[in-house]
């Protein structure tokens, strides 16, 4: 691709985006389950089903919108506003719809459909914004600086989810209240309209080569069969299956940790909102300052020592709030340490797997002699929103399940038990799964500039084959035998294309 001069402030407005995507989550997260149990009415079970249904409409929109970005390079609306970039123009006007979910005094079908239209716009942004970077350069170390950037933007964004609650109330009165979580919605849809505009404004794409996208097809079935077959598809790239194993296991640890600190500050440790949201910004900070130490330390460990070290180091955390709970030791200062540990373990986890994701491009396209990192960005977001929704409703029904009483000031010696077992147990099981698949991925600045090399060579038509030493790194990275890549197997396009027409010729 042609070298365009890329200087520090396009790293900025690029990663801007992520105060939008690390941002919402990190609120939904940290804070929705309470919003609904503690001022809205809704029971676990409710709760969970709205979130149940907002992913059956996820499991096609975003790989929908992955597909489809990466298919309209050559249309008119392609060329005239980018096949990543038109989506984020299209969803600012839709970004105000943050806010609506944290009104209180509703309905249940209110809540739902208020988050289901959210989930349905966070995938509109998300999906294209996480294939922009591949759009905007192949060089290993410059992908390594946009998802470094793209993280600090969203640890900031997480102090802010972490600490707006705490400032709201101080603000507005001093106390807790379903206000506090309307004021922060408003805020942070202002917020998240500005940032989107600002990637939009200050990004470019790559010029689309012919036949280097999947065919955008016209009809309704065309469209289904070809999503479906590519979301299947993305998971037959060993590379991308290795990344998903470390992705889902430091991200649900999390999502798992998030849903359930709140209740562990507000409960087990007789606490309120204000000090829980001051230990989440906390958290947030030294997660911040975690994704700028590791930028340069993924560099030198490469992507999965460094991941597991920072699993390590969250796991730390997690055992010294366990040992709090153990000792019965509640002071506000002493909560602290393990929540600055946790945290830093936690912004290495949140950046590695971003880091690796802007190399998958290069480790499909080998395999398939396409370009389709917007299949890959819904597969991910889909996957991270399903986890996500999956890890709070599951800690709401072990919650319930535990004598939970929503609404209540205080909750059982049960209850307090079940909450602290929710937030030692569940991540740090997870982050053991993560940590086993990381020894099996070999993903590196160095297998990645081999990619590249050989990237090139089968675009010269290069036939004699590659050293014994790059043939072994290409065939695991892809899975696949170096005779079958550069769409010679089932994976690519135009191998299925020519295989339907030699079967109608028969």
């Amino acid at each position: 691709m042609s070298a365009r001069v890329i200087r520090p402030f396009h790293y900025l407005t690029y990663g801007v985006s992520d105060v939008f995507g690390a941002g919402s989550m990190a609120v939904i997260a940290g804070w929705i389950l309470f919003f609904y149990s503690t001022f809205c009415g809704l029971t676990a079970v409710e709760a969970s089903g709205i979130f149940a249904i907002s992913r059956l409409f996820d499991a096609v929109w975003s790989p929908l919108l992955g597909h489809i970005s990466d298919s309209i390079g050559n249309t008119r609306l392609g060329r005239r506003f980018g096949r990543r970039r038109v989506f984020l123009l299209g969803a600012i006007p839709l970004l105000p719809s943050f806010a609506l979910m944290w009104v209180s005094g509703h309905t249940y079908l209110y809540y739902l459909c208020t988050y289901v239209f959210f989930e349905l716009t966070y995938a509109s942004v998300l999906v294209p914004y996480s294939a922009l970077a591949p759009e905007m350069t192949d060089d290993y170390k410059k992908l390594s600086t946009f998802a470094g950037v793209r993280l600090i933007c969203a640890q900031a964004s997480a102090i802010l989810a972490g600490i707006l609650p705490n400032l709201i109330i101080k603000l507005f009165g001093g106390k807790d209240s379903a206000d506090t979580f309307l004021y922060m919605g408003i805020a942070f849809s202002v917020l998240f309209m500005a940032v989107v505009w600002i990637t939009y404004r200050f990004s470019w794409e790559r010029e689309p080569a012919a036949g280097t996208g999947p065919a955008l097809q016209t009809t309704f079935l065309g469209v289904l069969g070809n999503l479906f077959y590519n979301v299947g598809s993305t998971l037959r790239i060993r590379a991308f299956r290795l990344h998903l194993g470390m992705y889902l296991g430091g991200y649900i640890s999390q999502d798992i940790f998030n849903a359930a600190f709140t209740y562990f500050v507000v409960f087990v440790l007789g606490g309120n909102v204000a000090l829980a949201s001051a230990h989440m910004g906390a958290m947030a900070f030294a997660q911040l300052i975690a994704v700028i130490c590791f930028i340069p330390l993924i560099l030198r460990l490469q992507p999965a020592p460094a991941f597991r070290l920072a699993s390590v180091i969250y796991i730390a955390g997690i055992l010294g709030l366990a040992l709090l709970y153990e000792f019965r030791q509640t002071p506000s200062a002493l909560l602290y340490v393990p929540v600055l540990i946790a945290g830093f373990g936690r912004g290495g986890l949140n950046f590695i797997p971003w880091n690796i994701y802007n190399y998958i491009a290069e480790v499909d396209e080998i395999v398939t002699a396409e370009r389709r990192p917007g299949v890959f960005s819904g597969v991910m977001v889909i996957t991270r929103k399903t986890t996500m929704a999956v890890a709070v409703m599951a800690v709401g029904w072990i919650l319930s399940l535990s004598g939970f009483a929503p609404g209540a000031a205080a909750q059982s010696a049960a209850a307090n038990k079940t909450i602290t077992t929710v937030l030692v147990a569940g991540p740090i099981l997870l982050l053991l799964m993560g940590i086993a698949v990381s020894f099996r991925f070999k993903l590196t600045q160095q297998t990645h500039a081999v990619l590249l090399r050989e990237i090139d060579r089968f675009k010269r038509g290069e036939t004699a084959p590659p050293s014994e030493e790059d043939r072994q790194i290409l065939e695991d990275l892809t899975g696949w035998s170096h005779d079958q890549l550069w769409g010679k197997n089932p994976v690519s396009t135009t191998s299925r294309r020519t295989l339907r027409v030699e079967v109608a010729n028969r």
